[in-house]
């Protein structure tokens, strides 16, 4: 996730002073704002938990009044301590910082602790609702699905919720998994947008996986949903007698057949992103990428209206990084020229063996950038718990009490219609070549895109294999 400081306020506090409060925002969006005193107080609590020796160095105090050059130089050195934190393995995960960052989520949005009705949404785009509280945190959430929808306890983890934009041609755009640190009823509703939702989603990436979840029939049924989902949607690529034999085992009523076909099939568990700008094999290049099978498709295409397609295996990133600038814009187009709104630029980029001897930065630019890197991190992390010889249950977080609190009222998963049903409500798929030519350059700016990236956001990859020319 990336963490930006990009803006202060003045605001005025109870007894009619004004304070410096400093928004931060997450990919982008603001999530909280947040006093210097406040987050004072978390360095503190840090410090005491952690040690001076692992806690990163923490902005001093001033004597008088800060002027705005100070303020500004404040803003920036609190923005290189918060990414700091997050990217540190123990402080970043730690419920000391999470809850800081719950708490102030909803202090921001001044939504208060109270019973509330939450619609999650299935891949076939059956609705559940849950009785939750507004402070209930990601994993309560997820618990409070699975007792509705009556999901196992060992199966909760193989599960995760994901933030997705639908769009009016019934397109998904993942937005971003769901994470600790963040109050999934406050982060939808402070969207005050209806084609935002929130959708349960397998969130492993090892079909083998698979067989665990299928033994149990809820889990099959959300599986099940899901595959035909991304078939309908064109995720998965289906030929004609394909389509005939799952259509078959759909009248048949064989899902676990049917899953099994499909794991055969092209593109099987990718996530696919919206058309985006790329760099590679030249700058300006249109490009649709999917993440799967531990590895970044593309489907480019080239400046001669040739599309092209290749993937960058994961164990051959050697780190990858995450910037976000802020582009002017005028009359509505990204411009060098002054002007008072600003578009978001998210990159993501990453270092890849392109042979035995050769690093190359392949930089994609597109609003999806962060969802691209949580992809790959968790297709690293499941890697080596794989290659430790451990399985994908250590992964997976203990349940506070060890079991699920169960609903007193579940709810079935409904089967989703056969491949051939007429569903008024999705349009067919755009063919590849149009998506692409589709691709505006707002937003992309002429810079090289590898130098203005900071250092500080490298995500090292553990997972990193050294390649012998026989291999290329």
């Amino acid at each position: 996730m990336h963490f930006s400081i990009p803006e202060t306020e003045v605001r005025s506090g109870e007894n009619g002073s004004t304070y410096v409060a400093y928004n931060i925002h997450v990919n982008g969006v603001l999530h909280c704002r947040v006093r210097y005193s406040q987050l004072l107080g978390l360095h503190e609590q840090l410090k005491k938990e952690y040690g001076n020796n692992v806690v990163p160095a923490f902005p001093p105090k001033k004597l008088f009044t800060l002027t705005p050059a100070e303020v500004e130089q404040r803003r920036e050195q609190l923005e290189k301590y918060m990414q700091a934190v997050r990217q540190d393995p123990m402080l970043g995960a730690s419920e000391t910082f999470n809850s800081f960052l719950r708490k102030a989520q909803q202090e921001t949005q001044q939504i208060p602790t109270e019973e509330v009705h939450l619609d999650i949404y299935l891949s076939n785009r059956q609705k559940v609702k849950v009785n939750i509280l507004t402070s209930d945190q990601t994993e309560d959430v997820l618990e409070a699905v699975a007792s509705k929808l009556d999901l196992p306890d060992d199966l909760v983890g193989y599960f995760s919720l994901f933030l997705i934009r639908e769009g009016k041609d019934g397109g998904c755009t993942f937005v971003r998994k769901m994470q600790e640190f963040e109050l999934p009823f406050v982060s939808v509703t402070s969207l005050r947008n209806p084609e935002y939702r929130i959708v349960l989603r397998k969130s492993y990436w090892d079909s083998a996986y698979d067989n665990d979840v299928m033994d149990n029939r809820v889990g099959l049924n959300l599986l099940y949903a899901q595959t035909v989902s991304d078939i309908e949607r064109g995720w998965i690529l289906v030929n004609k007698e394909q389509h005939r034999q799952l259509k078959s085992l759909q009248e048949k009523g064989s899902k676990k057949e049917f899953i099994r076909l499909a794991q055969t099939l092209k593109y099987f568990g990718y996530i696919k992103f919206d058309p985006c700008i790329t760099d590679f094999p030249e700058k300006g290049c249109h490009v649709i990428v999917s993440a799967g099978n531990n590895e970044l498709n593309f489907h480019v295409k080239l400046p001669n209206d040739q599309i092209k397609e290749g993937s960058f295996k994961v164990t051959r990133m050697r780190c990858w990084r995450v910037t976000s600038s802020q582009v002017p814009v005028v009359n509505g187009t990204a411009n060098s020229g002054t002007s008072g709104k600003s578009d978001i630029k998210l990159e993501l980029a990453f270092e890849y063996l392109m042979s035995k001897d050769r690093l190359q930065w392949v930089t994609v630019t597109s609003p999806q950038a962060i969802m691209m890197s949580i992809c790959l991190q968790s297709m690293v992390d499941e890697l080596m718990v794989k290659k430790s010889g451990g399985s994908i249950k250590k992964m997976l977080k203990k349940r506070h009490n060890g079991s699920l609190r169960r609903s007193d009222s579940q709810q079935a998963v409904k089967s989703p219609p056969l491949l051939d049903s007429p569903d008024s409500n999705r349009e067919p798929v755009v063919k590849l070549s149009s998506k692409l030519t589709s691709v505006t350059l707002r937003g992309i700016s002429t810079s090289n895109s590898a130098n203005d990236i900071s250092g500080n956001n490298i995500h090292g990859n553990y997972a990193f294999e050294g390649i012998g020319d026989d291999d290329l």
